[in-house]
């Protein structure tokens, strides 16, 4: 009975030896994991410069924006170069508007996105400058990457568009020849047919695209501010489009076949609430279906799976209101636009285009 009472304490021994050889070595490859997610690099730094958008194209070119919210607006694209030096895109003409000027054709105004797809990039301009309404018709104006020179201008039919309108992002559809927008200053989506050239508006002050509150809280801070629809993500895989207002919490999507039909109250009928999430600023998918957004409130960067579950991807000082995503070579590229910090004069201030590595 003692031989056998030794034995099974050896067999215990060895085995608890065992599971705590198991448990360090998974605690190690934990630490390892979250040591390489969480190494964040950064691209570029702009002072006094307040960067939202980012892009980063097939073969690594980087281009950012920045909107004119304010005079001093240097630049309204910018194309990164190494050693963090920049030129501006496409050239300084395009981007020599100054506030109160004559309003041109071929010069940026308020550019509030650019997104490279393929061997264009899109770069999309408000015409609505420090929020205080549109100017002239938002448009989208669309470079040749290869030659760095304008190949189309897509501007917006009246009807497409209020007089407070702020087209925030946009995501093309290459399935269907088509690109989609947000209007984060009247609630709605609007759809670009790039065959003919025409815009249509789709779930105008629909419940969907309105905010639901009128502020964040941000270090117990309330931000004050009421922001329709603005985030936008493309699922290709699942033909589904994702949108989320600012100050929201609420993720929607619906299929793109339906945006196509011209019977507004079928579209409306086809919205299905997604999720209940954080409230962010720009969205973006990776190949794999995960959906990657901003929690504002919390400084996070955070994704949600295609089971539906969310896991932090970053979080901390090195988030300042993680703005707009883009991915390249395993890598998520985002700017910190700060704008929760802002309250005048940004002179001093620092602005950074991030990037860190995808899970």
């Amino acid at each position: 009975m003692k031989q056998i009472i030794c034995l099974l304490a050896c067999v215990l021994l060895f085995s608890c030896k065992d599971a705590s050889e198991k448990e360090k070595i998974k605690t190690e490859i934990t630490q390892e994991t979250e040591e390489l997610t969480t190494e964040v690099t950064e691209v570029a730094r702009f002072t006094g410069q307040q960067v939202t958008g980012v892009t980063v194209t097939d073969n690594g070119r980087i281009f950012v924006n920045f909107p004119r919210w304010r005079e001093g607006v240097e630049n309204s694209v910018l194309e990164v170069l190494p050693n963090q030096t920049y030129r501006s895109y496409p050239d300084t003409t395009w981007n020599s508007w100054e506030l109160n000027k004559k309003i041109e054709e071929n010069l940026f105004i308020g550019v509030q996105s650019v997104v490279a797809f393929e061997d264009e990039l899109f770069v999309l301009d408000t015409r609505n400058p420090q929020f205080k309404g549109v100017i002239d018709a938002p448009r989208v104006y669309v470079f040749d990457l290869a030659t760095d020179t304008l190949k189309q201008t897509y501007v917006f039919s009246k009807d497409s568009y209020h007089s407070d309108s702020y087209i925030n992002d946009l995501r093309v559809d290459k399935k269907n020849n088509v690109i989609y927008f947000t209007d984060s200053g009247h609630a709605g989506l609007v759809i670009l047919d790039r065959e003919t050239g025409l815009t249509k508006r789709v779930l105008d002050d629909h419940q969907s695209t309105s905010a639901e509150q009128s502020y964040l809280t941000i270090n117990g801070k309330k931000w004050n501010n009421t922001v329709h629809s603005d985030g936008i993500a493309l699922n290709t895989n699942e033909s589904r489009l994702y949108y989320h207002a600012l100050t929201g919490y609420s993720l929607y999507s619906i299929p793109t076949t339906v945006l196509n039909e011209e019977d507004t109250t079928s579209i409306a009928e086809q919205v299905k609430l997604e999720a209940k999430t954080a409230a962010p600023d720009g969205m973006i998918f990776d190949n794999q279906g995960n959906l990657y957004y901003a929690d504002l409130e919390n400084h996070k960067i955070v994704y949600r799976k295609p089971d539906g579950t969310i896991a932090t991807l970053l979080e901390g000082d090195q988030v300042k209101w993680a703005d707009t995503f883009s991915i390249y070579n395993g890598y998520l590229y985002y700017t910190n636009s700060r704008i929760h910090e802002v309250q005048g004069d940004i002179s001093a201030m620092e602005f950074s285009l991030n990037k860190i590595r995808l899970p």
